[in-house]
């Protein structure tokens, strides 16, 4: 690390390092509310951290020149706005908390198990759960009790890793003007070292105005779909594309569409 900070002669260059994945760059930005297209190259993400980084230090020099003025306040960017109207940032977000939850219930990775419950859930939410391997099975499951506990059981009891792709491929994220917000997301599915195959998985995201405005599932879908067992390495990963959404937002619609019924109970 040294080394590396030495002889790097900018925060550009520095970031432009292949050890500097475009993902760690995009949650980074993610993580300070900064908007970028999900689509955005290396380079472009790499620029905007340097123009956020020049922005917080002019800021910084403003707020230091102005502490004995004659205390006008100083008119602040409306960040929550922003957020707001990104929702491709809300499902990186909830997608990196979601999936740090749920696995973090799998004993075998000998992790502290974080706050797991039906308060995740509404009263009403629904699990459709399909998943292929010789012929196809569905699994539905109503209520917040019984969807968070199937949940549970695939990290906890079949101790299983749900690993998502959280680029711009492998997540997808819109709106209904009904005020439900629709995630797609994809990924490989493990178990210790073997990858079992690769899931897709649809949240339905409803704020709760009785639970401090917080967001809660309405509904799940997902599908997994297993392969023969393969075992994970640095290697196989660089060669394996990773897994995208396909789903087009008319489909992902069609999806809301199902869950109508029932909303705003």
């Amino acid at each position: 690390m040294s080394a590396i900070l030495s002889y790097s002669q900018t925060a550009e260059e520095l970031l432009k390092r292949k050890k500097i994945h475009r993902e760690i760059i995009f949650q980074y930005l993610a993580k300070h509310d900064v908007v970028v297209p999900a689509n955005a190259e290396k380079y472009q993400l790499v620029q905007k951290v340097v123009e956020y980084w020049r922005e917080g230090t002019t800021a910084t020099q403003k707020n230091n020149s102005s502490e004995n003025s004659s205390g006008n306040n100083v008119p602040q960017n409306d960040v929550a706005t922003n957020y707001d109207n990104n929702y491709q940032t809300m499902g990186l977000q909830f997608c990196t908390w979601f999936y740090q939850l749920l696995n973090s219930q799998n004993p075998l990775l000998e992790q502290q198990p974080k706050e797991w419950g039906p308060q995740h859930f509404w009263e009403d939410a629904i699990l459709k759960f399909s998943y292929r391997t010789s012929e196809q099975q569905m699994e539905v499951y109503n209520g917040a009790v019984i969807v968070s506990l199937r949940l549970l059981a695939l990290a906890k009891d079949e101790h299983l890793f749900l690993n998502p792709n959280l680029t711009g491929s492998g997540l997808k994220c819109i709106h209904s003007p009904h005020g439900l917000v629709i995630i797609a997301v994809a990924g490989t599915i493990h178990r210790q070292s073997v990858c079992l195959g690769i899931f897709e998985q649809i949240f339905g995201l409803i704020r709760c105005p009785t639970s401090e405005n917080n967001w809660k599932m309405k509904f799940i879908h997902l599908k997994i779909t297993g392969q023969s067992t393969v075992p994970v390495t640095a290697q196989s990963n660089e060669a394996t594309q990773p897994p995208i959404i396909k789903y087009e937002s008319k489909e992902l619609l069609q999806v809301f569409e199902e869950h109508t019924v029932g909303v705003c109970d």
